[in-house]
């Protein structure tokens, strides 16, 4: 695992749409998933199902994982979609069948969990041809939101480590403060 997980005593900072969505917008996540409803999506990180929420008319399935059980609680009791399913575990081992997963979705926590072995596991569970969607804050920015710039990563980095994994990077853009790329499982 990363440097951190966000602290769940503060998971109601987690549903600010206007900030939230001021990194990483509804309309870009929905586009770098590119779903057509009979996919099955797992969002990384899930936290409180803020972005859950946007994947979950897009998919058939979508897993809400976190390791912290504290965050599927609250999401729990904010209500989640019928074909959400909170799944309590690490990136690194996920409880999923090899090629189970149509999509990978990070946003904001990648570098929570950026690792050989977390890699490894998404390049074992998401399918050939499958999408891996990464949208993470970067090392290029002020840190005036956001981890601490030492905990993040650039976005070359990034998509290097995950290309050696077994991805390959269809799209990637660097912002002001946080990148995104979206990678195709080879």
């Amino acid at each position: 695992m990363g440097h951190h997980t966000f602290d769940a005593a503060r998971a109601d900072r987690l549903e600010n749409a206007a900030r939230r969505y001021r990194f990483v917008s509804r309309e870009e996540l929905c586009w770098a998933v590119d779903a057509d409803g009979d996919e099955t999506v797992a969002d990384l990180g899930s936290g409180t199902g803020f972005y859950t929420d946007d994947l979950a008319p897009l998919a058939e399935t979508v897993y809400a994982v976190d390791v912290q059980a504290a965050m599927h609680d609250y999401y729990r009791e904010k209500g989640l979609p019928e074909n959400v399913e909170a799944v309590t575990a690490d990136v690194a081992d996920l409880p999923f069948a090899a090629d189970h997963l149509d999509a990978a979705v990070s946003t904001m926590t990648y570098h929570e969990f950026a690792g050989d072995d977390a890699r490894a596991e998404l390049a074992r569970v998401v399918k050939p041809g499958g999408r891996l969607v990464v949208a993470d804050w970067a090392a290029s920015g002020t840190g005036a939101d956001g981890p601490p710039v030492d905990e993040r990563y650039a976005l070359g980095d990034a998509a290097t480590a995950v290309e050696s994994a077994g991805f390959t990077v269809e799209f990637a853009a660097d912002r002001p403060e946080t990148f995104l790329f979206v990678a195709e499982r080879d």
